[in-house]
């Protein structure tokens, strides 16, 4: 009989403090972790730490930084710092959820395309082809566009917005690991396919899903301000970054602030995310393992 080699790479059988203690020792690493720690708890804490209600208004119209208002207040008399810690919420909340259904999905559609190939690589793939030929923000207006702006119709465009990525990354990672010898050898001793799967190519799958996680995570705090810029996201009074950008720059000759402030949290956020998950990657890829010297 073959001795089947252990196939899961280092950053499957890692433990996860060891993947911790190599982020904090990487600083560009340790600084994303602390934007998105610090992001994550602000998103969480809101209701906790938000001095007022966000969406009262109030007779002190774009007020300046200090004295009642922290961060100052907005054309309405609204406390800009309240709104943007709700902002959080609304933004990691619907680009959590979004990433997360996207990844399922797209994990099984590549999944089903990679290993089994065939009839079910030859639709699944030309349809993500398809819809990875979009330009992202372009197909995500086209479905709010035609089912209408709101929260949930904002979720279902950005869902499909990231399907094709995940399905596109784990597809290539099946069809290699599919034709090593211990695969074959798993046939050969009658494995069934789904205890192949989920024993050798879906834990080949962790390392790329996961930097490909922290990145989408950006790309749809992007997407979903960009959205509520154009009044197709997230709709008021509920507050977000993109609404509070698109309604602040009518404002912005009297005081940039109602602008300023969430433009910084997106950046901010933004760019934790993106710090991480390079470092992920560098982490989690043997071939980039060491070669980075920060």
């Amino acid at each position: 009989m073959v001795t089947e080699p252990a196939p899961a790479p280092p950053a499957a059988r890692r433990d996860g403090l060891r993947l911790l203690r190599v982020i904090l020792k990487d600083r560009i690493g340790a600084v994303g972790m602390v934007i998105v720690v610090v992001m994550t708890l602000a998103a969480v804490l809101a209701p906790l730490i938000a001095p007022y209600d966000p969406t009262a208004m109030s007779s002190r119209r774009l007020e300046t930084p200090g004295g009642v208002f922290p961060l100052g207040a907005d054309e309405a008399g609204r406390d800009l710092l309240s709104r943007a810690l709700y902002g959080a919420r609304t933004s990691l909340t619907v680009s959590l959820i979004v990433v997360t259904c996207a990844g399922v999905i797209g994990v099984v559609l590549g999944l089903l395309a990679g290993f089994y190939r065939g009839v079910l690589d030859g639709v699944i793939t030309p349809v993500m082809d398809v819809l990875f030929s979009f330009p992202t923000l372009l197909l995500a207006l086209a479905v709010v566009a035609a089912r209408g702006p709101g929260t949930e119709n904002l979720i279902l465009a950005l869902v499909i917005v990231f399907i094709p990525s995940f399905a596109r990354i784990v597809r290539g990672t099946a069809l290699s690991v599919s034709k090593e010898p211990y695969v074959e050898s798993a046939h050969a001793v009658g494995l069934s396919s789904a205890r192949i799967i989920f024993k050798y190519v879906l834990p080949n799958s962790v390392a790329p899903i996961a930097v490909q996680f922290t990145t989408s995570l950006a790309y749809a705090i992007l997407i979903e301000a960009s959205l509520g810029y154009l009044g197709l996201g997230v709709q008021p009074p509920q507050p977000s970054w993109g609404s509070m950008l698109s309604s602040g720059k009518a404002f912005m000759e009297l005081s940039l602030w109602p602008s300023l402030v969430p433009g910084i949290c997106i950046m901010i956020t933004v760019l934790g995310f993106n710090l991480l998950g390079d470092t992920l990657r560098d982490a989690l890829d043997p071939r980039l393992r060491g070669r980075s010297g920060r």
